[in-house]
């Protein structure tokens, strides 16, 4: 169970349908300003961001179509009208499942080229053992990019940066210019230790270069808001780093050493780490293994 509550996407797929629509009912959104027009929406699966304006509504993911009712109400209080961009920082159906339902009212659905070619087929997530039917065409991304594309928006300046192999391998992350604001997606959690999809094409080198690159693009005042926990600044996302390259360089040198996996659990890389990232839906233990597995390849 502790894995099925990993993605928040998995338990849905354990439960009957009548427990399905019983759970959904129960999540509560909150949005909690972040800066300027940005927003966040915080419920079931991955944090949505929020663009609200004069010129409409820019969403980054959506999270699962039975939210879709709740996820527009939190966009109408923001009295901005109806979506008309989402962006999808990645395949994964805790952050897409929305689409179907914003993308048959019209909702232009953007995201990298590899996003959509994972979604139009059937997928299998291998940490989880686990197939994903393929994703009807209303939910597919309309406009797909390489290497990024830029949004000129209420008032800010939107840049969509496509940052290779790192949570999957059609990440984006969301620079909001003039607000100061990057959303992260699955690049960054703050919740526990990440998930790192490599059968999707995921690797930890990966990760630590995406959030190399928006310490680049940062500054003390900057706000992050992770795929999944609570928002950070440039400080939490430099922290965050510093782990990852921390653990990556323990297990690289200890694989380096002729060590295999129990013996690499057992030496406890992450055991500075621990009280601050260990109580999430990884277990140390667990975490070590994912980060082996990667570097072992």
């Amino acid at each position: 169970m502790r894995t099925l509550l990993l993605l928040g996407a998995l338990v849905p797929l354990a439960l009957p349908m009548s427990s399905v629509a019983q759970d959904f009912d129960k999540v509560e959104l909150k949005t909690t300003a972040v800066s300027g027009s940005v927003h966040a929406i915080f419920g079931r699966g991955g944090n949505i961001g929020v663009s609200a304006g004069e010129d409409g509504v820019f969403l980054i993911d959506d999270q699962f179509a039975p939210l879709s009712d709740k996820i527009k109400a939190e966009v109408a209080a923001l009295g901005a009208g109806e979506v008309r961009f989402i962006v999808n920082t990645h395949w994964h159906f805790d952050h897409t499942g929305g689409n179907e339902i914003f993308g048959a009212e019209g909702a232009l659905i953007v995201a990298h080229d590899n996003v959509r070619e994972r979604m139009s087929v059937d997928q299998f997530i291998e940490a989880f053992d686990r197939e994903v039917p393929a994703s009807p065409k209303i939910a597919l991304p309309v406009v797909t990019f390489e290497d990024g594309v830029t949004f000129h928006l209420n008032g800010d300046t939107i840049r969509v940066i496509h940052v290779p192999h790192a949570h999957t391998d059609g990440d984006a992350i969301v620079h909001f210019s003039t607000a100061n604001v990057i959303h992260a997606g699955d690049t960054v959690w703050t919740s526990g230790y990440p998930f790192i999809d490599t059968g999707s094409g995921g690797s930890i080198v990966g990760v630590i270069a995406a959030a190399d690159r928006m310490l680049e693009l940062s500054d003390s005042a900057t706000r992050v808001i992770p795929g999944h926990g609570p928002v950070t600044d440039r400080a939490g996302l430099e922290a965050y780093r510093d782990m990852l390259k921390a653990v990556a360089s323990s297990v690289r040198g200890l694989i380096g050493e002729g060590k295999n996996l129990e013996q690499i659990q057992a030496a406890k890389p992450t055991a500075s780490f621990d009280e601050k990232w260990g109580g999430g839906s990884f277990t140390p233990d667990r975490w070590v293994a994912m980060v082996y597995e990667d570097l072992a390849r």
